[in-house]
């Protein structure tokens, strides 16, 4: 491949979702020359997915992380009108999350990056490292124009699958070590429908309904929990229900076959609401995902692996880079059963630590997001887009403290970075 004379950069992120935003602004406040490689051709991940997906887990015994998260959020709640929303879940064991109108959220995000002189890189595909001992010298990269080449003293890896930095050599599982993964789903929101109707029964997972479209063969069998939420816009009714189990998300294909069964079953669903609910008699569906949303694929090796067990003890690290105490929001991998266990007793919360975004070797590389090295009952905590956002935010800044002092990620002072962070705004960090 050809490299240009100007191909060189302090740091690449790999992955334009909630992480990789996070992990951008960071490292670009701290006057760092970023470049930010989305694969699609908009920032947001999951967002961008499952548009109308609400930022779960963003306050910690009520208590907003803070970082990028609360700057993101304050910016939505200062518009007129506002354009997000703090409400209480419906669901079981959650805490407060946020809503907010998808276009102008993610409008804001891409105004955060430029602001902070982020270069975007839209459908632009990181393909391989080039590798000189423990080191990325460069990343081999694809777009539009074909391939190319860059130079960079500082990767991160956002991208949700980890395919960077298992082709690095970080070692790394799939899904709960015996490649069974969460499921898969495709979302999509129903517009006029009545709330007051909507929602008027004592049961958040409309399982009685369920039950009747199941018996009657108009819905499938995995639909016996139905999860619909309002949505930010008023009569707006989020639906998270279409879960397809046993789906390799690093397989293209096998994504692609998802996808089309997860449209097939969301029809289904949207006419069996029509039919069969009450208020959603004149609504009709918008938002379809364009894909389905994975929620779960490697999990790489860091130097330390976060349990269940230190989230059940409200372990605080004393590298903890943010605070969480989202349940066990588990798609199961091995049954079509989803719960959301509470994680932690009473008020208290755990926070994860920086060594979990940190591999053994690699030198110069950092990931973050849903490639965390956890196992499978932290996981499923963990995963959260707000979470995300500050794992990205202290990869970003970590990058910065190992490039000013020279070091490798390994050595960077977890305290100094922790008190960075907090200088930054983050909550609930330290031990």
């Amino acid at each position: 491949m050809d490299q240009a004379p100007n191909q060189s950069t302090d740091v690449i992120v790999i992955g334009g979702g909630t992480t990789g935003f996070g992990a951008a602004i960071a490292a670009a406040r701290q006057d760092l020359d970023v470049r930010l490689f989305e694969a699609g051709s908009k920032i947001g991940g999951v967002m961008a997915f499952c548009p109308g997906m609400p930022w779960g887990a963003a306050y910690p015994c009520d208590t907003i992380i803070g970082g990028i998260m609360e700057e993101l959020a304050e910016r939505l709640y200062s518009m007129t009108p506002p354009m997000a929303e703090k409400r209480p879940c419906t669901l079981e064991n959650f805490g407060p999350e946020i809503q907010y109108d998808h276009e102008t959220a993610t409008f804001t995000m891409f105004e955060m990056l430029e602001e902070a002189g982020v270069h975007v890189h839209l459908n632009t595909t990181a393909l391989q490292p080039m590798m000189t001992g423990n080191q990325i010298q460069s990343v081999e990269y694809f777009d539009r124009h074909g391939p190319h080449t860059m130079k960079s003293k500082i990767i991160i890896d956002c991208s949700g699958d980890g395919d960077i930095s298992a082709r690095a050599g970080v070692p790394f599982e799939l899904g709960d070590g015996q490649g069974n993964m969460m499921g898969v789903t495709l979302s999509f929101t129903m517009v006029n429908a009545d709330w007051a109707r909507v929602f008027s029964e004592d049961d958040p997972y409309f399982r009685r309904y369920a039950e009747k479209g199941i018996a009657e063969g108009r819905l499938h069998p995995n639909l016996a929990q139905l999860y619909l939420m309002k949505g930010f816009s008023r009569d707006t009714v989020f639906c998270n229900s279409v879960v397809i189990r046993s789906v390799d998300g690093t397989d293209p294909e096998a994504l692609g076959k998802a996808t089309q069964e997860g449209r097939r079953r969301c029809h289904q669903l949207a006419a069996f609401l029509r039919s069969d609910v009450p208020g959603f008699e004149d609504a009709r569906m918008i938002n379809l995902g364009p894909t389905v949303g994975v929620r779960e694929t490697r999990k790489l090796e860091g130097m330390y692996r976060l349990t269940g067990a230190d989230l059940a003890r409200c372990t605080k690290f004393p590298d903890g880079i943010v605070a969480c105490d989202n349940p066990i929001d588990d798609v199961m991998r091995d049954s079509d059963e989803m719960t959301h266990d509470a994680i932690v007793n009473g008020e208290g919360f755990y926070t994860i630590p920086f060594r979990s975004l940190v591999p053994k070797k690699i030198e110069n590389l950092m990931f973050a997001g849903r490639i965390i090295s956890a196992d499978p009952t932290a996981f499923a905590s963990v995963r959260g887009m707000p979470q995300c956002i500050a794992m990205g935010q202290a990869t970003g800044t970590a990058a910065a403290l190992a490039i000013a002092q020279d070091k490798t990620v390994q050595q960077v002072d977890t305290i100094e970075l922790v008190n960075e962070l907090k200088i930054q705004g983050l909550r609930g960090l330290g031990s």
